[in-house]
């Protein structure tokens, strides 16, 4: 599995929308071929910064797959309006479990 993370700063005031937003943009991820898990975690010291991780069954399911379907522009239109700037995207491989 690899894991995308998406670092997310979110408009100040907006957070209960954000976090409102990704629960109905968790059904069109669900739609995406590869796609294995989601995680959203919220910032202690800077609150409306987001650690959004998602699990893919490889690089390809999320970069080629996702990113360049149909799915991705309403992934963003749910989400999207909620930035306060571009997220900062990676992609990792577990290397150690436990």
């Amino acid at each position: 599995m690899i894991m995308e993370t998406a670092f997310i700063a979110i408009t100040p005031g907006l957070e209960a929308d954000f976090e409102a937003a990704i629960e109905e943009a968790k059904k069109v991820l669900a739609e995406a071929a590869g796609f294995e898990v989601i995680h959203l975690h919220r910032g202690i010291e800077r609150p409306n910064t987001y650690l959004l991780a998602i699990g893919w069954r490889s690089l390809e399911d999320h970069t080629v797959g996702f990113r360049e379907s149909e799915l991705f522009p309403k992934w963003r239109a749910i989400i999207g309006p909620f930035f306060a700037e571009a997220p900062h995207v990676e992609h990792w491989t577990l290397l150690a479990n436990n």
